[in-house]
């Protein structure tokens, strides 16, 4: 029979899981002071006061100037719209200019044998556009000896 030892039975406990903290025990650890109270709510109060003397000259401005801005708009949209298209054309030659003088470098380099960033690839490419095109060659040399005889099977007089 199987011996029963009461000692045993009280040291194996289940173990206890480790406690995680919840939101409001984040919270109390993370309290603000009295000093950050303060200072959030003067952040606070000055902010609005801004947001509402900023909102109050935008409105009697905005008021004012509307009638200016109609009556100017045949003026500023083809205006706006001619410096949108050279601004855009002016940067896009730029940028195209930038990418040819990268590619030309590249090039250089890769024909001066400094081996750029890339070349790797574009050799092991080379290759397999070498290889297949001779593998294509010898099939169609070798294809092409078998229909000749073909057709000079089914034409023997010509």
């Amino acid at each position: 029979m199987a011996e029963r030892n009461p000692t045993s039975a009280l040291t194996q406990r289940a173990p206890s899981r480790p406690t995680t903290p919840t939101f409001l025990h984040k919270l109390q650890y993370h309290a603000p002071n009295s000093t950050q109270l303060a200072s959030l709510f003067t952040l606070t109060l000055t902010g609005a006061i801004l947001l509402l003397l900023t909102l109050a000259g935008i409105v009697p401005a905005f008021i004012f100037f509307s009638p200016l801005i109609i009556v100017s708009s045949p003026i500023w949209v083809p205006a706006s719209t001619i410096l949108f298209l050279v601004v855009t054309s002016f940067l896009s030659m730029v940028g195209f200019g930038i990418v040819a003088v990268a590619v030309l470098s590249w090039i250089y380099r890769y024909y001066r044998g400094l081996h750029p960033v890339g070349s790797d690839r574009f050799d092991y490419a080379r290759n397999r556009i070498y290889d297949t095109a001779s593998h294509v060659k010898d099939y169609a040399r070798e294809y092409g000896g078998y229909l000749q005889n073909k057709v000079k099977d089914a034409a023997p007089g010509a």
